[in-house]
């Protein structure tokens, strides 16, 4: 029975959750752009016309209303209903059957939304298996990490709303996923040891180039001021600028009004969709490593630092370096207009 089960996950939680697939909504996107009626959509694809309507109304952007977007959005709303999802019978069978195959809580809650399905979050399936244990019960000891006293992380990120006018990377253009243009950034902070000082990082997706200064911490002001410093002499390449969720970047409006272009966010826990920019602050590490305070770092060192990666010839790009790069697609030697020979001298 437990073989059968785990064998197709998405078998076990699909017996009574049925919301619309990604298929689906490609369907009635390319039928509502026909103008069919719903009735007809409905039809189609075995659902009720209220499912389409709501799903048409609930879903639906400025620009009308597209697949994929569509699934992002009920999938968010999901995710922020977490906390009133309830550990029903069905999903208690559903939790002890992925533990007891060594699944952890977080995996659980992860694959499930990523199915559209529930949005328990790990910390509810935590509880009922700490709920478990007290009842005598052995599922614990499914757990990698069963010494480790688990708590509610308070303000951890699927709390955080402190961002006004946050805009999510599922709104962000599809051609900066292509890195087909010059002009589409990421950003971050370092942050030194003990939480003393920091130092921002910019990249531009195409051209692997980085910017970046240290600042005094991770205040909004110091980060906008920073940014804009940086990005002002070649603003004239910015289009876009995607940011981790930090509270540092709340002040990401007033970014984009002097830069003249786009903000968006990755989504929390992924790290991955500032690919460019997480390598990237890997690679300073080797000069800043997570064992030194930043409050002193100089922006001279800051800037020896980028000199050396910006140097660098990359596989990935025909072994030019990311100077190179962007002065071939924009025309500026970065090194000059920043003024980086000047401090290297």
């Amino acid at each position: 029975m437990l073989e059968a089960v785990t064998k197709s996950f998405p078998e076990v939680i699909q017996m009574r959750y049925k919301h619309l697939s990604l298929a689906e909504r490609y369907y009635i996107q390319v039928e509502w752009k026909k103008k069919t009626p719903q009735s007809k959509i409905a039809e189609a694809i075995g659902r009720s016309q209220s499912t389409i309507s709501r799903e048409l109304k609930r879903n639906s952007s400025k620009k009308g209303y597209r697949h994929k977007q569509a699934d992002s959005f009920a999938h968010e709303r999901l995710a922020s209903k977490a906390k009133a999802v309830k550990m029903t019978e069905e999903m208690k069978y559903i939790v002890s059957v992925c533990i007891q195959n060594d699944w952890s809580p977080e995996q659980i809650s992860g694959r499930l939304s990523e199915e559209g399905l529930s949005s328990v979050h790990h910390e509810t399936i935590y509880q009922y298996i700490l709920s478990d244990k007290k009842n005598g019960g052995q599922l614990y000891r499914r757990l990698r990490h069963q010494r480790k006293k688990y708590r509610k992380r308070y303000g951890s990120a699927h709390n955080r709303t402190g961002i006004p006018d946050r805009q999510g990377i599922e709104e962000r253009p599809a051609e900066v996923n292509a890195r087909e243009r010059v002009g589409d950034w990421e950003a971050d902070t370092i942050i030194g040891k003990n939480h003393k000082g920091a130092v921002i990082t910019i990249d531009e997706r195409k051209s692997k180039l980085r910017l970046a200064a240290p600042i005094l911490g991770k205040k909004a002001k110091y980060v906008k001021e920073a940014m804009t410093a940086l990005l002002s002499p070649v603003k004239k390449f910015v289009r876009t600028i995607t940011f981790d969720n930090g509270k540092e970047f709340v002040l990401h409006k007033e970014i984009a009004e002097e830069i003249e272009c786009d903000t968006y966010f990755a989504k929390p826990y992924h790290a991955w969709e500032r690919g460019q920019n997480e390598n990237a602050n890997g690679l300073l590490r080797q000069y800043f490593p997570k064992n030194m305070e930043l409050l002193d770092v100089t922006a001279q060192q800051v800037v020896s630092a980028v000199d050396k990666l910006n140097s660098r010839p990359r596989k990935c790009l025909n072994f030019k370096t990311p100077y190179e790069v962007f002065e071939k697609l924009t025309g500026i030697d970065v090194r000059k207009i920043m003024g980086y020979a000047l401090i290297m001298t």
